[in-house]
C-alpha cells in the first residue's frame, strides 16, 4: 500500500491563499501533489525532510489543477515528470495523454474531475485503511464549493463519484476529513 503524509495543510481565508501539499510514497514513486503557494518554501521542505525525502528524492509532481496556488513551487523539485489533466511534462518534452485511469504506480492512479476548473484530476492513493482521495473537488470540508468552480454540476457529478470510492478527502485548502458512509 502507499503512503501519504500532508506537508502543509492549505487555507483560503482574508489574510491569505495557501494549496494543500502532499507528499505520496508507493514502490519507486515518490509524488508531491500541488506545490502551489505557502507561506515560505519552508513550509514545504522542511515537512518534506521531517519524512527523511529531499527535493532530489522526488519521482513526480501531479496537479489537481493550473491555478498559481498549487503549481507556484514546482521548480523546487528539478526535472522530473510534472502530471496534469492532458500530458505529462519533463524538460522540453510534452508527452499528450489523458490522466484518466493512469497509474503512477500499482497504488496512485489519476482521475480526471472537471468542474472546479475544466482540467481538473483527482489524485487516488490505495492506502492500508482504505483510498484517500487529493482533490480540489472540495475546498475544505463542508464546502459547498469554492465560490470559483467553473461549472457546480460538474463539482457534484464528481463529487459522488470520488465518494463512491473514497474514505479520506484531502481538500484543495483545508484539513484531511473522514467520508462518513
Amino acid at each position: 500500500m502507499a503512503r501519504l503524509d500532508v506537508l502543509f495543510e492549505g487555507y483560503a481565508t482574508e489574510a491569505g491563499v495557501a494549496g494543500t501539499v502532499s507528499l505520496i510514497r508507493d514502490e519507486r514513486v515518490v509524488a508531491i501533489v500541488d506545490p502551489g503557494m505557502v507561506p515560505s518554501r519552508a513550509a514545504i521542505l522542511g515537512p518534506l525532510a521531517e519524512f527523511g525525502v529531499s527535493p532530489a528524492d522526488v519521482t513526480d509532481v501531479i496537479l489537481s489543477h493550473h491555478h498559481p496556488d498549487h503549481t507556484v513551487n514546482i521548480a523546487l523539485f528539478g526535472e522530473v515528470p510534472i502530471h496534469d489533466h492532458w500530458a505529462t511534462y519533463q524538460r522540453d518534452q510534452w508527452t499528450s495523454r489523458a490522466a484518466e485511469g493512469v497509474h503512477l504506480s500499482p497504488g496512485i492512479r489519476l482521475l480526471e474531475t472537471p468542474g472546479h476548473t475544466l482540467q481538473d484530476i483527482t489524485t487516488l492513493v490505495d492506502l492500508d485503511d482504505g483510498v484517500a482521495a487529493l482533490t480540489h473537488l472540495w475546498m475544505q470540508r463542508g464546502s459547498p464549493g469554492s465560490g470559483l468552480d467553473t461549472d457546480p454540476d460538474l463539482v457534484s457529478a464528481h463529487r459522488s463519484r470520488i465518494l463512491d470510492v473514497a474514505t479520506l478527502i484531502v481538500p484543495g485548502h483545508g484539513p484531511a476529513f473522514r467520508v462518513m458512509k
